[in-house]
């Protein structure tokens, strides 16, 4: 898909759902974010996914630290999920020009639908 010209207020208002979810669910943002970007804002899918990441950073630093001032993150055990993390990161991150788009929605589909389902059925 090309990239089309558009105002401010669509990507503020994906920023801004995503943000909500965020908040609310403490993470989860990209999952709102990437399908906005790609078919609402008209990024091409790869930007979307890379552009998703850029955006959720901040995000995901604002909810911990509103989750952190009022108490609900233990920072300790939170350690190995962010040294993990990071390690996935870079690695995600330097596979993920290599990956098939296709094979990269699929991908993010059926994650999306396994945490759909988690919420759904196994909560």
């Amino acid at each position: 898909m090309s990239e089309k010209r558009i105002g401010p207020l669509r990507p503020a208002l994906a920023g801004a759902a995503a943000g909500l979810v965020n908040g609310f669910f403490g993470g989860g943002g990209g999952m709102v974010l990437v399908p906005l970007l790609a078919g609402w804002c008209g990024l091409d899918q790869r930007k979307a996914f890379a552009t998703s990441v850029a955006v959720i950073l901040p995000l995901c630093i604002l909810s911990a630290a509103v989750y952190l001032f009022r108490g609900g993150v233990e920072l300790v055990p939170a350690l190995p999920y962010l040294a993990g993390g990071l390690a996935g990161g870079l690695l995600g991150g330097r596979v993920f020009r290599r990956l098939n788009m296709t094979w990269l929605r699929r991908g993010f589909a059926l994650l999306i639908l396994y945490g759909g389902a988690r919420a759904l059925f196994f909560s």
